[in-house]
């Protein structure tokens, strides 16, 4: 019986070959810099459309995809250690927070700012607002 292209049966990874391998020490020390295919498909010795192919076949991941799932991992470490997102962003390599927020729910399925209030644990020397609720109950409402 043949099995469906998409199976998960069919999507196995091969072992990294050694030029692969160098893209990947590559990526893994510049990732928050701007990386050209070019670049990588010749420390891999191939040419881009074949790196892409063979990069994905041997990685798992498109060589974009992996190197957003890199800076989204640098952004989160960024920001559990209290860096604003913005900042993270672009220490990350992403262009703003919006294309950091946007990869970081790709990757987390949850936002930055979300990702910070479910799992980081407050920090010290920050100022915990109450909700806006507690300064306006609803039974009282506030004179006019």
């Amino acid at each position: 019986m043949l099995q469906s292209v998409s199976s998960p049966a069919a999507r196995t990874v091969e072992p990294a070959s050694p030029g692969i391998r160098r893209a990947l020490v590559h990526i893994e020390r510049h990732f928050t810099e701007a990386l050209y295919l070019d670049d990588l498909a010749a420390l891999a010795g191939l040419s881009v459309c074949r790196f892409v192919t063979v990069f994905r076949r041997q990685v798992g991941l498109t060589p974009h995809r992996f190197v957003c799932r890199e800076r989204v991992r640098y952004a989160r470490a960024l920001l559990a250690d209290g860096l604003p997102a913005a900042q993270a962003a672009l220490e990350a390599g992403f262009f703003d927070q919006s294309h950091l927020s946007r990869h970081f729910k790709s990757v987390y399925g949850t936002t930055p700012g979300r990702y910070l209030r479910e799992q980081v644990p407050s920090r010290t020397g920050r100022v915990a607002y109450p909700a806006p609720a507690a300064f306006f109950p609803v039974s009282n409402p506030r004179p006019v």
